[in-house]
């Protein structure tokens, strides 16, 4: 294993065994479940478990945890997802568009997408006074977004954070 910074190891996809992936996977489903519950589950002692979830942070393959919060429990609001297409797309006003969307607490999700628009955004309102608001600020007051096309969700079908990962690989707990 090579280091990565003082802090940090870097960890290449190759360095991933079984038992790694079924963490992931299982820290994907539930991350609030207990080091003891997890390491029953892919069958590891506690100390190797906690050793190997904190291995796998230390190597970025785990951006973050977070509870994900009822829209229903906290009432809905408007969510939209809206296509931003700019006027110039040098990397300069691509990557200028993108920090303004990202620094709003508004916006949930941003994405740069190749063909169509330039960014698509989730952005969650509490009401359309409180979206105008948000597309004043993002869209209005900046020369350089040419269109703005916004959806609104009427009904959120599926949601969810989970990637398949591939099965069976050689394991060294």
């Amino acid at each position: 294993m090579k280091f990565y910074s003082n802090i940090r190891y870097f960890m290449e996809f190759s360095d991933l065994d079984d038992i790694d992936l079924q963490l992931l996977d299982a820290l994907q489903r539930d991350a609030s479940i207990s080091n003891v519950a997890l390491a029953e589950q892919v069958h590891v002692s506690p100390p190797t478990c906690l050793r190997r979830v904190k291995r796998l942070h230390e190597g970025g393959w785990i951006e973050s945890q977070v509870a994900i919060l009822s829209r229903d429990k906290l009432g809905h609001g408007l969510q939209a997802l809206v296509e931003v297409t700019l006027d110039t797309q040098s990397a300069e006003h691509l990557d200028a568009f993108e920090q303004r969307a990202v620094d709003d607490d508004a916006v949930q999700q941003c994405w740069r997408v190749s063909p169509g628009p330039d960014f698509v955004l989730v952005i969650h309102a509490g009401d359309m006074p409180e979206y105008l608001a948000i597309t004043q600020r993002l869209f209005t007051q900046d020369a350089n977004v040419r269109n703005v096309k916004a959806f609104f969700a009427t009904k959120r079908a599926k949601f969810g954070t989970r990637m398949t990962l591939p099965q069976t690989r050689p394991s060294a707990a």
